[in-house]
């Protein structure tokens, strides 16, 4: 299995749940945006190979749990075809920009892919849990699952039983999640939804643009955010004087768990922060209510001062 240093963690944990194991999750290397390296992809599947291992799956994101970075869908599926690897895009975070006009181009070469995950209930605002399963190949789901018990799926009802779509699915009981989102659809239509996607992500746009006017706010990663995920430092005036260095990491990543802390005592507003590799603790701001308003951001950021300026 191979996947990206970005990717979700669900992808090793699925790996320990299958009994593959964690180690045989070959991690692929990204550029500084959080995006899979083709030809870090391609490197791995040759040594993988050479080493007598036998490469079968390869996992792509469609927006990256921290950056809300998207893969490059078409090059990774050029070098599937050519190894014959069956090409997964996680788009549980990304897939609801294939609503907006505007943002679905993020992902060509999602067609190519031979399943894609996809969370309504996180960009679309569907109430949780929805999630969904897509596969290209007709039929295979109920192929690998279908085991036909008598007293759940007779073959004799008088009804076509091709409607009994409870077999291919791995659960047995489970809640009708697919109902809320054809009903938000048949509500919305897929131009409201893709109103939606758009409003998050012109708040993002306006967050990062702000950061970049205030005093004491650094961005994780300097260019336009590509999804609603805007990560960031703030940096207290104590330590704006100190040099760069390990003295200043260390005193730096203390500063967002302790600005969490004083935001959840006050109530007044959450945020989550996390460190990254080599990258101390910085807040990570996700969009994915379209009500919000640009006030709401302006209201975080003077927050983030007043909680954080004596530190």
């Amino acid at each position: 299995m191979e996947s990206s240093v970005q990717s979700h963690y669900s992808v090793k944990k699925s790996a320990a749940v299958l009994g593959l194991g964690t180690e045989n999750v070959v991690v692929v290397k990204c550029d500084e945006r959080g995006k899979m390296i083709p030809a870090e992809l391609e490197s791995s599947i040759v040594t993988a190979q050479e080493k007598g291992l036998v490469p079968f799956y390869v996992n792509a994101t469609a927006g990256t749990t921290v950056y809300g970075a998207f893969d490059p869908l078409d090059a990774i599926a050029d070098i599937c075809h050519r190894h014959s690897l069956w090409m997964h895009v996680d788009a549980a975070w990304g897939g609801g920009l294939l609503m907006s006009d505007r943002h679905r181009m993020k992902l060509q070469g999602i067609e190519r892919a031979w399943s894609v995950t996809w969370n309504p209930h996180k960009m679309m605002g569907v109430p949780l849990q929805c999630s969904a399963i897509l596969v290209k190949k007709r039929g295979l789901l109920r192929q690998c699952n279908e085991l036909g018990a008598e007293y759940l799926f007779q073959a004799d009802k008088h009804y076509d039983v091709s409607y009994d779509t409870g077999d291919k699915s791995i659960q047995c009981g489970r809640h009708v999640d697919a109902f809320k989102l054809w009903l938000m659809w048949k509500a919305k239509g897929s131009q409201g939804f893709g109103a939606q996607v758009d409003k998050c992500l012109e708040n993002a746009e306006y967050l990062y643009d702000q950061l970049q006017r205030r005093t004491g706010f650094e961005l994780v990663y300097k260019n336009k955010p590509e999804h609603s995920n805007v990560c960031f430092w703030y940096t207290p005036p104590s330590l704006r004087g100190l040099p760069l260095g390990p003295d200043r990491d260390t005193r730096l990543h203390q500063v967002a768990p302790q600005i969490k802390g004083r935001m959840m005592e006050k109530g007044s507003v959450l945020i989550g922060y996390q460190p990254l590799g080599a990258k101390v603790n910085f807040f990570r701001c996700v969009f994915s209510n379209p009500a919000t308003q640009q006030e709401d951001i302006d209201f975080l950021l003077d927050e983030i001062i007043r909680l954080g300026h004596d530190l």
